[in-house]
Formats: C-alpha cells, sequence, structure tokens
C-alpha cells in the first residue's frame, strides 16, 4: 500500500493516570535510577548493554559487546560464551531458588502440576539426555509442536541444554502449516502430545503430525508423544515413541551444552500475509541479555511474585515471557492449557485469585472478549494480590485499557502495554511501574532502544503526525536473519531506511514523546486524501457501550478512492431493537469522537471475526471476503 504522506491522528485521548506513591517507592527502579539508565543508554548505548549483560553468566565474557562490520547482520557479545538454559535453570539449583516454585499449570478440567527450580532442572535434564541418546547433535533443528503443558516448558528448554535448535508451532496450526515448518526446518524430531482440552472438547493433536508426515518430511527420525488426553492414538513403528517410556531411564543429570553467543538458540516462524512464512532466528547471547533486563525492569520482579503471562508458548511472547524470562529472573511462572471462557468467563479470575498472582500480562483481544460479560465476573473474585497488569500483541484501545484498569485492577495496578515483535524479541517500548500512564500509549522507549516516526523519505514527522515505526540502532535480542533468506532479511526490515529498521507498524508521537501504534502498515485507510490508521477507527466503535470488538477495512469507492467498513461484534445481553437506528448512531459516534474526517460508509454485525490463533484481528481475510478475492494462506486462522 503507498504510504505517501502523513497519517492523520484523529485520536485525542487526554486522561492520564499517575502510578501510587508506594510502588513508586517499592519499583526495583526508582525515577532517578531510570533517569540515569537514559543518559546512560543515550550517551554510550554498547556500555549501557554491557552492564545488562553483566546481570547473567557467562562461560566467557565477549571480546566486543557489538559487531557491526556486516550490517545489517550485527553480532552481539563477540567472542563469549554462554547458554541461557544455564541462567534460566543450572544457577538456580546453586541458591535458595532451588526449591521455589518454578511453573504452576493447570489443565482444562481442573487438574494441576507444580514443578519446583530442582524438579524442573531434572526433568529437563532427563530429557536432554534421552534426545542425545536418539542421535540429537549441536545445530540439529527439533519441532515442538505442543498444547501448553509443562512438557513444552521442559522439552524448550532440554533442546536449547545440549546446543540444538527448537523450533515451536503453536498447536492449532494445519498439517500443512505443521509440514510447510519441519520442511523447512529439517528437523530431525517432533515432539507432540496425543491430544489436549479446549473448551470442554478433546483435540486430537497426534493425527495432525502423522497427516503432515505422511508425505515429505524425510528428515524426521522420531516422533516423540506426550501422553495427555488419553485419546485413541496410532503409534507408527520404529518412529513413535511415548515421552514418558524415553525419559524413564535416564539419568536426571545432564551437561550444559557451551554455545558462542551468536548460536542459534530458536527458528520461529512468523506468517507472512502471503507467502512463505518467515523463519525469525533468535541467539542465545543477545536474546537472554534483552529478555532478562526488560522483564526485571517493566513488571518490577520481586521474590514474592507469581507470574502470569497468557500468552501460548508457541508464539514469541510465551518464549520470552512464559518461559525463558520469567525462569531468567527466577519467579514463578503461569501456564493455563484450556479456553478463557471455559466453563464460564470467570475462568481466569478464578486463577488469580486461587493462585495469588501478582502480575497478570494478556492480550486486548482477550481483555475485550471478557469485556463483554461486563464487570460481574472479575467482581465475584477476590482479585486484591495483582499489583501490575500488562498488554501484549497489539494496540489496546482507550477504553478496554480503562476497562481492565478499573475492574481487574481496581483502579490501583499500571497497566503495562508493552510493544515490541517476534522479530526484536524483547519489549521495545514500554513503560515502567513508575511511568505516567495515557491509555492506549505504550509511552517511550526503554533505555537502550532508539525509536522515531518518520514519513516515506525516512524523515522524522511532526509531533501528532502518524507515520512509520522505526529502530535506529541495533539491540542485542534483536532477530540476526530470516533462516535461508538473508536477502529477504535485508530486503523487509533494512532496505526502505538503511541503517534503521522497519517495523512495519504505523505511529504517531505525541507532544510529550509517548508513542502511539495505530496498527500495521498495511491497515491504513486513504479516504478522501486522509490517510487514516484502521486502529483509531475501532477503538472509536469499541469505546461506544453497544459494541464489544470492532475491525475495520477499506473498501474501494469511485468518489473518495477508498471508503470504511466497520465489522462490529456487540456486548453480549446489548438489546438491538433497531439495528438501522444502531448503525446511524454508531457512525456519528465515530465522527463525535474522531472529526468529520472519520467517516464510516457501512457497518455489518458479526457474531465473530476471524483471527489469527494468537488473538489478532485478520483483516485481510474480512477484505477479500468483501471484494470476493481469494482469501490466501489461512493457516494462521483460528477456526
Amino acid at each position: 500500500m503507498e504510504t505517501k504522506g502523513a497519517l492523520d491522528a484523529l485520536l485525542h485521548e487526554e486522561r492520564v493516570f499517575r502510578p501510587l506513591p508506594q510502588l513508586v517507592i517499592e519499583a526495583n527502579v526508582n525515577p532517578q535510577e531510570y533517569a540515569e539508565a537514559m543518559k546512560l543508554a543515550s550517551e554510550d548505548y554498547l556500555k549501557y548493554w554491557e552492564e545488562a549483560a553483566k546481570e547473567l553468566d557467562w562461560f566467557k565474557k565477549w571480546d566486543q559487546v557489538l559487531d557491526d562490520s556486516d550490517a545489517p547482520f550485527y553480532k552481539w557479545f563477540v567472542g563469549a560464551k554462554c547458554n541461557i538454559v544455564y541462567n534460566a535453570l543450572d544457577r538456580h539449583i546453586e541458591t535458595a531458588n532451588k526449591n521455589k516454585l518454578a511453573l504452576i499449570w493447570e489443565g482444562e478440567p481442573g487438574d494441576t502440576k507444580k514443578l519446583t527450580y530442582y524438579e524442573l532442572y531434572r526433568a529437563v535434564n532427563r530429557l536432554a539426555n534421552a534426545l542425545k541418546t536418539l542421535g540429537v547433535q549441536k545445530g540439529d533443528r527439533v519441532v515442538l509442536y505442543m498444547p501448553p503443558l509443562p512438557e513444552i516448558v521442559i522439552a524448550m528448554l532440554a533442546v536449547a541444554k545440549i546446543g540444538a535448535v527448537h523450533s515451536m508451532v503453536f498447536a492449532g496450526f494445519s498439517a500443512k502449516a505443521l509440514r510447510d515448518r519441519i520442511t523447512d526446518a529439517e528437523a530431525k524430531i517432533v515432539i507432540t502430545a496425543d491430544g489436549f482440552y479446549r473448551n470442554g472438547k478433546v483435540v486430537n493433536l497426534k493425527k495432525v503430525v502423522d497427516e503432515a508426515l505422511v508425505d515429505g518430511c524425510d528428515s524426521v527420525d522420531t516422533v516423540i508423544v506426550v501422553h495427555r488426553a488419553s485419546v485413541e492414538t496410532e503409534m507408527v513403528d520404529m518412529r513413535d515413541v511415548w515421552y514418558e517410556d524415553l525419559v524413564r531411564q535416564e539419568r536426571p543429570v545432564c551437561p550444559t551444552e557451551v554455545m558462542d553467543s551468536e548460536d542459534m538458540l530458536f527458528l520461529l516462524y512468523s506468517s507472512g500475509t502471503t507467502g512463505k512464512p518467515k523463519g525469525i532466528v533468535h541467539t542465545h547471547g543477545g536474546y537472554m541479555v534483552g529478555v532478562h533486563r526488560s522483564l526485571k525492569w517493566v513488571f518490577d520482579i520481586k521474590p514474592t511474585d507469581i507470574f502470569w503471562c497468557t500468552a501460548d508458548a508457541g508464539w514469541i511472547t510465551g518464549h520470552s515471557y512464559v518461559v525463558y524470562g520469567p525462569l531468567m529472573v527466577g519467579t514463578t511462572t503461569v501456564m493455563y492449557e484450556g479456553h478463557p471462557l471455559y466453563p464460564q468467563a470467570d475462568r481466569l479470575w478464578d486463577i488469580v485469585e486461587r493462585y495469588g498472582i501478582t502480575i497478570f500480562y494478556t492480550a486486548p483481544t482477550l481483555i475485550r472478549m471478557l469485556m463483554r460479560f461486563g464487570s460481574q465476573y472479575p467482581k465475584k473474585h477476590d482479585l486484591s494480590t495483582l499489583r501490575l497488569l500488562g498488554s501484549v500483541g497489539e494496540p489496546i484501545n482507550p477504553e478496554a485499557w480503562v476497562w481492565f484498569y478499573t475492574n481487574v485492577g481496581r483502579s490501583e495496578c499500571p497497566i503495562m502495554d508493552t510493544w515490541w515483535q517476534t522479530e526484536t524479541g524483547s519489549f521495545m517500548i514500554s513503560p515502567l511501574p513508575i511511568t505516567l500512564l495515557k491509555p492506549g500509549s505504550a509511552t517511550k522507549p526503554l533505555p537502550g532502544i532508539e525509536a522515531d516516526v518518520v514519513d516515506d523519505d525516512g524523515n522524522p514527522v511532526p509531533p501528532g503526525k502518524g507515520g512509520l515505526l522505526v529502530i535506529k540502532k541495533p539491540w542485542p535480542s534483536m532477530l540476526r536473519t530470516l533462516y535461508k533468506n538473508p536477502e529477504r532479511y535485508k530486503k523487509t526490515y533494512w532496505e526502505k531506511f538503511p541503517g534503521m529498521y522497519l517495523a512495519g507498524d504505523v505511529a504517531r508521537k505525541d507532544e510529550d514523546g509517548y508513542f502511539w501504534i495505530q496498527g500495521r502498515s498495511d491497515d491504513v485507510l486513504n479516504i478522501a486524501g486522509h490517510r487514516i490508521g484502521t486502529a483509531e477507527l475501532e477503538s472509536a466503535l469499541v469505546a461506544h457501550e453497544a459494541v464489544a470488538e470492532a475491525a475495520v477495512i477499506g473498501v474501494p469507492d469511485k468518489i473518495k478512492g477508498e471508503v470504511a467498513k466497520a465489522f462490529v461484534i456487540l456486548n453480549a445481553g446489548y438489546e438491538v431493537t433497531d439495528p438501522d437506528k444502531l448503525i446511524t448512531e454508531l457512525k456519528s459516534h465515530v465522527r463525535s469522537e474522531l472529526g468529520p474526517v472519520a467517516v464510516i460508509k457501512s457497518i455489518e454485525f458479526k457474531d465473530k471475526l476471524p483471527k489469527t490463533r494468537s488473538g489478532k484481528i485478520m483483516r485481510r481475510i474480512l477484505r477479500a471476503q468483501e471484494l470476493g478475492k481469494e482469501i490466501g494462506d489461512t493457516s494462521t486462522l483460528e477456526d
């Protein structure tokens, strides 16, 4: 899509929320320390990242913090030897964390499992030894196609511990999507489960693996199957083995492979809107520095915290902030197998109450889904243990932000609205608990991150104007390349503005330097010469009492070039006596919220919207359906 000209910023959010004084006093990073960190990072950002790296354990220190001689193929902590698993597990066994809970897991039927750091360490070692027995060596790829089970954490850590590379494929992907990823990664092993529980049903997962492996995938020697849901499972002779049988005889001690800081840790495929998925490469050294520092600072981790990030481990949020981050900082991480509305819409609040969760990090989609059921469900539960909330995955509209803050956080818990991507590895733009908050803004870049909003020629745009979001300097947890496709890596992220990383998002900065992410750059409408982000139109719709969720697309128009069409899901229990009257009311509501430029031509009511399995609305599918075009790749579609 043409991106000429600045983006019209229509949303004027003026509410400001200050952190409670007690929270500021108790914060790990106080305002003065934060100001000092920002000063150091702006004067010498390599020194800033070197200080962050010193908080972790290394087998050998680096010779050079950053090698940018072959930009954009940056290398961090050059010459250093490390292993992220040593920092996530091994080092805790020597401290008081040894007998602390590392993982609390709950299945949808209500069964639970808890593992201390020592128990998790022994389980990881057993699987690591088993993988070695199966011939897995340093650098080999292992595909994990698993639901949220304790074994997914064990498998990720075991693979990384022996120097192999894990590639997680979300357990809702089709056989074709799984086959494409196995083939591209040339995986030697696939680890899966017989099935899992989702919304009161049992999903047969092993069947999908069998279908994926029927054609091609010659690299796969072994399929390891975790016994979870007691579904009838066909085991292929000489290929398939039960996880429990495999690890039973293995020793609970296994040496951790010494890795180069630039050795690949994992490969995570991010779906392009069309074409082949991109294999995003992350490495041991830089990734662990970025993830460790960002989690510790943004979520202010204390020894008593119980941290729950609701993301599936199949996504980058699950990698960084369900598994590696929480374990590196030595906190307790929570995992839930099932659907958030099962058996009813208070399942999440029930879990928060029973385990005394202190930090709750989730997606705006989930918040809006729960908003539909009103405030009755959070009010039924004692959520007083919560001290911080977080938002991830897409821009959060101000109304959802305020609902979350008021009803879940009791107007006491600041919301850490984090902007980052699969490619960035860790938080880039985010508040800290000490930050002044504006609903809908991810606030400012973290220390060591230099972000800006630029026009099509790469020049910074003035405050209030929209443009393209860029990162101006490399950072440790950045992707290193696209697997087997360095040219695509250069072209996608670095070609448009040499020396600057193109995020693919449109954003604006306000007069205080706060960033407002307005959606993907291909979700920009050009209405009568005004370039408008769909996120603002959607936010205005959701601000109406009738609307739970909205998606806006552009459709061709002979006079205006393009007009907006909205698809709307109404709040549960909202009675519509006259649909035409409500449509007129919603259109005028959007105009009054955003001004006369914000014209929505038509509105269609829907029961559900097409979403990826991580909860992002797939507007391109709505657009294709509306225009009668080919829908294209739907492997990431939730349903």
